[in-house]
């Protein structure tokens, strides 16, 4: 008999749906031509690009001149702080993040640290993972050239004040550029109004296919190129386009983005299900904030007394795929940055559990989860010295 599947983990990555996968499979066999060039079967491969550039700069409230199209959010994040930073080094060489990004924005900064003497500011969160204003403010100087603040955090779902983040830069005249790979698809993101300057985005976070992304550069920003070679992109990013990659991006961007609130109805009621669950099992915290803003689909939490990764290995067995955090970092025995950074002991981070709802997600899918987990972390806790000292102590 085959296993129960239960899917909790889309802030890793979705599945790329039926009718994505449908305009998809021409470009494959039927229009393969290469787009830079001439015939009529590259001018096909080349009108299908121009239309997912259309949906891609709608859903963001963007120009298609502004959207540039990229291997995934990774290479998004990287082409905008280096690009930036390399572009502007004359103005400044200070750029500010915060503590708590994805590891491809952390560790762009660090190289550009390390090896070209930029000085690199990481904010410091509250214990929801939340920015404070005033810090970013103070921390803006003469120098500072870049802000670099995501969207919404991929382990614990907080949501940034980004409209208020972007009139800050606005204000002192330093870029802004945002990781918005969880959010798109999930809250509502507009360039214009936000004072969003560079955005980067991952086609297989909203259903998508994986190995394609953007990124937004406003209007008018110099920024230097990532990748030699091409013309294509505008002469910004060379390489061959994953033209089937593009189509599927551009599909999946447009079916996410078109009744957003209708998305987060649906799924809000799960999240909170879920959180009020789990939080139901004796010596568990949730990791973030509550509400909006946190984002739909996220539920973060701590177990006390035992390791995440124990739970993941128990939760699978039982047809549960879940995460401990970043899919980056999977295969890392640290406790994560993240949790880290909004205050949590090692200890305590060490049982953290990531489960993430979306499009696939049942009710049922939900109690199952409820269902499992109470009796894998009694089971973990009954073989815990740390749960038996903590139970022989006082108890609490």
């Amino acid at each position: 008999m085959n296993k129960k599947t239960v899917y909790m983990d889309y802030a890793a990555t979705t599945y790329t749906k039926p009718e994505v996968l449908e305009e998809m499979i021409p470009y494959f066999n039927q229009y393969f031509g290469n787009p830079s060039s001439i015939y009529s079967i590259s001018r096909e491969t080349k009108k299908a690009i121009d239309m997912s550039r259309d949906r891609v700069a709608k859903a963001l409230n963007a120009d298609r001149s502004e959207i540039y199209f990229t291997g995934g959010g990774s290479e998004a994040d990287n082409w905008a702080i280096k690009g930036i930073a390399f572009a502007h080094k004359n103005k400044g060489n200070h750029i500010i993040t915060t503590k708590i990004e994805h590891h491809a924005v952390l560790h762009t900064c660090e190289y550009l640290e390390k090896y070209h003497g930029f000085e690199i500011t990481y904010l410091d969160v509250n214990e929801e993972g939340i920015i404070s204003l005033e810090d970013l403010k103070n921390a803006i100087t003469d120098k500072t050239i870049l802000v670099t603040i995501m969207f919404g955090n991929n382990e614990i779902g907080s949501i940034q004040p980004i409209k208020e983040i972007g009139a800050i830069c606005k204000e002192k005249n330093v870029f802004f550029h945002t990781d918005a790979v969880q959010a798109v698809g999930n809250v509502k993101v507009d360039v214009k109004d936000m004072n969003i300057d560079l955005l980067s985005l991952a086609s297989h976070k909203f259903y998508g296919p994986k190995g394609v992304g953007a990124l937004y550069i406003r209007k008018g920003i110099r920024i230097h190129n990532l990748v030699h070679g091409g013309g294509q992109e505008k002469a910004r990013r060379a390489g061959t386009e994953n033209v089937a990659g593009i189509v599927g991006m551009g599909k999946a961007i447009e079916l996410a983005t078109e009744d957003i609130e209708k998305h987060q109805s649906r799924i809000l009621p799960l999240r909170e299900k879920l959180i009020k669950g789990l939080l139901e099992i004796p010596h568990t915290r949730l990791n973030g904030p509550t509400g909006d803003k946190r984002l739909p689909g996220n539920v973060n939490v701590c177990f006390k007394f035992i390791e995440g990764e124990s739970i993941l290995l128990m939760l699978d067995a039982m047809g549960i795929c879940a995460s401990s955090g970043s899919a980056c970092t999977s295969g890392s025995l640290d406790p994560s940055h993240v949790l880290l950074a909004i205050g949590l002991p090692h200890e305590i981070a060490h049982g953290s559990l990531r489960l993430t709802i979306g499009d696939g997600t049942t009710e049922e899918d939900i109690d199952y989860v409820l269902e499992k987990v109470p009796t894998i972390i009694q089971r973990l806790r009954d073989m815990s010295p740390l749960y038996d000292e903590f139970i022989k102590g006082d108890g609490k």
